[in-house]
């Protein structure tokens, strides 16, 4: 690097130069100090500004000592938390709008969800003050006496679905209740005749055939469905309560012969919308063991050591062609007061199903039913269809005409 060479001046001049460059250097060291400090302020300034637009993208917890302003920083983290309990809102809402839009075409495809409500008071009664039953029809002389039991189990399987593939045929909790089964074990929505006829069977002796009720429950317990469809979402709440006894028998006709019941005929008793309905079609049947001969459509108190039982008497005067019909109904009619099939039908054995069930706990028992129904006991009904083969129907039919009980 090449030095710049020094030069001497004259003291005179030497003394004038100190001078003129101490007055001028002390006006250039107050400009430069003043521009200095303008400088520093400003800098300070943009520094402030800076940090507080660094602040604005800091986590309010953090520690910073460089110049933030406490209230700027509680406002930054009040707009945060503001703009997270927005953010949570707006997911709440949107949560709700889609269990609202859930709640909407349940209600669209299951309706009367909001008038569910628990059975009456008046829903029950005292098995001792009921009448005793004297009006069934006396047996002539050409009367079918015999009866055949279908040995079907209990529902061991624990087979219980809400669906009903007869009058709600592909809809899943198409009965909005659950269902107890024996028999046929592939009972559900989707069932048809080539389904059923391939399936096992908890009956014996190859009889296939589907038998299924609304079940019981304790009301005053705990079941396991109470958030799913046809259970607690329906209004059916409560632990299922499952027969001690379920006894399914074929019985004769007072004033004459059966004929073989057809293979897949199908049969519906009683009426599971009877509390809007009204009666014409129901035909629920509640007693107590050691009172069979007291007969209600109501809930039965029973007396202690005495079981609750249900008897669902099936109709079983057929027209003879139909093996079903729109109604569920006209094919095969009950019989009139004498016991007759009115022209044109002809009598087939006549299901009847008696469950029995150890002593509920006072009124905390009630049977499924689809939500406006609200448990109502003339509600109780089931569904059956045949599906036996002929050599046991041909069974069937002559033990009940020559008065065996087989």
């Amino acid at each position: 690097m090449v030095r710049q060479g020094r030069h001497r001046v004259p003291k005179p001049t030497a003394l004038l130069v100190v001078v003129a460059t101490l007055l001028v250097g002390s006006g250039i060291a107050a400009a430069v100090g003043t521009a200095a400090a303008d400088s520093r302020s400003s800098r300070a300034e943009v520094s402030a500004e800076r940090d507080d637009d660094r602040g604005r993208d800091r986590d309010p917890d953090r520690g910073d000592n460089r110049g933030r302003n406490d209230n700027d920083d509680k406002d930054r983290g009040n707009r945060k938390d503001g703009d997270r309990n927005k953010d949570k809102d707006k997911n709440k809402d949107r949560d709700n709008d889609r269990n609202n839009d859930r709640d909407k075409d349940d209600d669209d495809e299951f309706p009367g969800r909001d008038d569910a409500g628990p059975a009456d008071d008046d829903d029950y009664v005292d098995i001792t003050r009921v009448r005793v039953k004297d009006d069934e029809p006396r047996n002539e002389a050409n009367a079918s006496t015999g009866s055949f039991t279908a040995k079907c189990g209990r529902n061991e399987n624990n087979h219980l679905n809400s669906d009903n593939y007869m009058v709600t045929p592909g809809q899943r909790n198409g009965a909005q209740h659950v269902h107890d089964y024996v028999g046929n074990l592939s009972t559900d929505a989707f069932s048809d005749e080539d389904s059923l006829h391939a399936a096992g069977t908890t009956c014996d002796r190859g009889n296939i055939s589907t038998f299924f009720w609304p079940v019981l429950r304790a009301t005053n317990q705990q079941g396991d469905d109470v958030d799913e469809d046809g259970g607690g979402r329906d209004g059916n709440f409560g632990r299922i309560l499952r027969p001690a006894k379920v006894d399914l028998r074929f019985r004769g006709n007072p004033t004459g012969k059966v004929i073989p019941m057809p293979d897949d005929l199908m049969i519906i008793m009683g009426d599971a919308k009877a509390k809007t309905n009204g009666d014409e079609n129901a035909n629920a049947q509640w007693t107590c063991t050691g009172f069979e001969n007291r007969i209600t459509e109501r809930y039965p108190l029973c007396p202690a050591g005495s079981k609750l039982m249900r008897i669902l008497d099936f109709p079983s005067c057929w027209d003879g062609e139909n093996l079903d019909s729109k109604d569920f109904r006209s094919h095969v009619v009950y019989p009139r007061d004498n016991g007759s099939c009115r022209r044109g039908f002809e009598a087939v054995p006549q299901l009847r199903i008696t469950l029995t069930y150890d002593r509920p706990d006072g009124r905390n028992f009630a049977v499924d039913s689809f939500p406006d129904q609200r448990h109502d006991p003339r509600t109780d009904h089931s569904d059956f269809e045949n599906m036996a083969p002929d050599a046991l129907l041909d069974l069937a039919a002559n033990c009940i005409n020559t008065g065996k009980n087989c």
